[in-house]
């Protein structure tokens, strides 16, 4: 699996533009020009707006290293030894994919909105066999994004943290399969629907995550347990 488009295209950018002062000492259209070009022999979609923005930040920053050979030879060597552990990465990926796909699971989570090649194995590997949890409620406290209990007397809030008890690993791969969601806007997918209403609403951004979080698992749940069952009785009427 390849990594991150986002973190892929700004480490190029690193090795062409590798001082403050290669985009500054240009002028907008000079620039703008140039990282057209590079965009185009990278394959990446060029914006003039994005141009404009690189260019307006790199005037507000302060140079720490000068512009010689010396800072280019260390931009360089530091681009290479992120290249080398993100290449190491994605072949982790690739053999997790490959472990993943043995699990009878697999084509159900892999058809989830928000879950892919990375998301899916990282989501298959933490919550393990979904057959241990007895109900749905036991599967969101295992992560840890279950409403957590605020009483003392007759009071009890209707608005509280969650109990964040569970698994931290799984709670950060939910959140980024939220992220996911919120980014592609799925208009068919009932946990973007819900979590979409909860920011309308206004809810701080932890609570909608969160409460999205929990719903994915819970339909998680319900689809992977309701596969595995066809497949017993399958099994059973062969």
């Amino acid at each position: 699996m390849r990594r991150p488009l986002y973190w892929e295209k700004w480490v190029d950018f690193a090795a062409s533009f590798w001082h403050v002062d290669c985009v500054r000492g240009m002028s907008l259209t000079a620039f703008s020009e140039r990282y057209r070009k590079w965009c185009k022999r990278h394959g990446y979609n060029f914006s003039s707006d994005k141009a404009a923005e690189i260019h307006d930040g790199a005037k507000d920053q302060i140079a720490v290293m000068p512009k010689d050979d010396l800072t280019r030879r260390l931009i360089r060597q530091a681009i290479e030894s992120l290249n080398a552990v993100s290449k190491t990465v994605e072949q982790l990926n690739a053999e997790m994919l490959q472990l993943a796909a043995q699990l009878p699971e697999y084509p159900v989570v892999m058809e989830m909105h928000g879950v892919g090649d990375y998301l899916g194995p990282q989501l298959m590997a933490e919550i393990g066999d979904v057959t241990r949890f007895a109900h749905r409620s036991s599967i969101t406290s295992f992560a840890g994004v279950d409403p957590g209990a605020d009483q003392s007397g007759t009071h009890e809030s209707k608005s509280v943290r969650t109990s964040q008890s569970g698994s931290p690993e799984l709670r950060k791969a939910l959140f980024l399969v939220m992220d996911c969601l919120l980014k592609t806007m799925p208009q068919d997918d009932s946990v973007y629907r819900f979590m979409d209403k909860k920011r309308a609403e206004g809810k701080p951004y932890l609570v909608y995550m969160t409460a999205g979080a929990n719903k994915f698992l819970r339909v998680y749940y319900g689809r992977v347990r309701e596969y595995l069952a066809s497949l017993e009785t399958t099994s059973d009427q062969l």
